[in-house]
């Protein structure tokens, strides 16, 4: 079975004529149908007005790798497109139904394509259609490329400034990783990791001095993550140890002196 060419099954998605012969293929191929369906949901997407038509998300592969060059926290590592309540799905057009490949449309009779051709319209309806294929190709790239702007705008740019290795201390076995990243408005962040809660109260993150003479409280982590905003002015270089302690539920603000993991920061 020969199947339709890409530029025959962008004209029909454009709302374009090409034959009887072409329905009767679309109605049999299942592979041709699903091209088709696809293009007309793009055409159906790049049309001006109210009739929109929701764009498929891509995988949670491409979220991945831009989180990852973007450096990202873990707090937003989830794909703000992609829903996990049914793994695979897809939003579905809004304002029309899959086509039914039973009655394929719009179509010309046979009569009405040959009298096209009849009439010398076939080589000027070619270079016209060509060029309302393009056009609808260039809209749905603009699209794509909105589409990904977007998401680049609404995530924060953030700079490193430090990172950190948290081993294990005294009897703790966990391990870890810190973080200090910069966003444009000079706020700066820690970003903590373990991989694993060894608390057997809870977990209080803090910068301490490298005489562990003086420590700053950032807050507590309820889970194997947190991030925790610096206070301004605080001199890294004067606070340069990331500690994780095991704090009892006691009331007393001081540190234990229980530590989970701990780590310098390479500034």
């Amino acid at each position: 079975m020969q199947h339709l060419d890409p530029e025959s099954l962008s004209l029909l998605a454009l709302g374009e004529a090409i034959g009887d012969d072409a329905a009767d293929h679309l109605r049999a191929c299942a592979g041709c149908a699903a091209e088709f369906s696809g293009l007309r949901r793009a055409v159906l997407a790049a049309k001006p007005g109210p009739a929109i038509v929701a764009l498929e998300p891509p995988g949670p592969q491409v979220w991945a790798g831009i989180h990852g060059v973007l450096g990202l926290s873990a707090a937003v590592a989830a794909d703000p497109l992609w829903s996990a309540t049914t793994p695979g799905s897809r939003p579905v057009a809004a304002t029309e139904p899959p086509p039914v490949y039973g009655s394929v449309t719009p179509f010309p009779s046979r009569a009405e394509s040959t009298g096209e051709q009849q009439e010398g319209g076939w080589r000027f309806g070619r270079i016209r259609r060509s060029g309302m294929w393009l056009a609808a190709a260039a809209a749905t790239a603009l699209l794509a490329g909105g589409a990904f702007w977007s998401i680049q705008q609404n995530q924060p740019a953030v700079t490193p400034l430090a990172r950190a290795e948290l081993t294990p201390v005294d009897q703790h076995s966990a391990t870890g990783s810190a973080r200090v990243v910069e966003a444009k408005d000079g706020q700066r962040t820690l970003e903590v990791q373990v991989d694993k809660n060894e608390a057997r109260g809870y977990q209080e993150v803090w910068l301490i001095a490298p005489d562990l003479s003086r420590l700053v409280s950032l807050g507590v982590m309820t889970a194997g993550s947190g991030t925790f905003s610096v206070p301004a002015g605080l001199d890294l270089a004067e606070y340069p140890i990331v500690d994780v302690s095991d704090e009892p539920v006691d009331g007393d603000p001081a540190h234990s002196s229980v530590s989970i993991v701990r780590g310098t920061l390479a500034l």
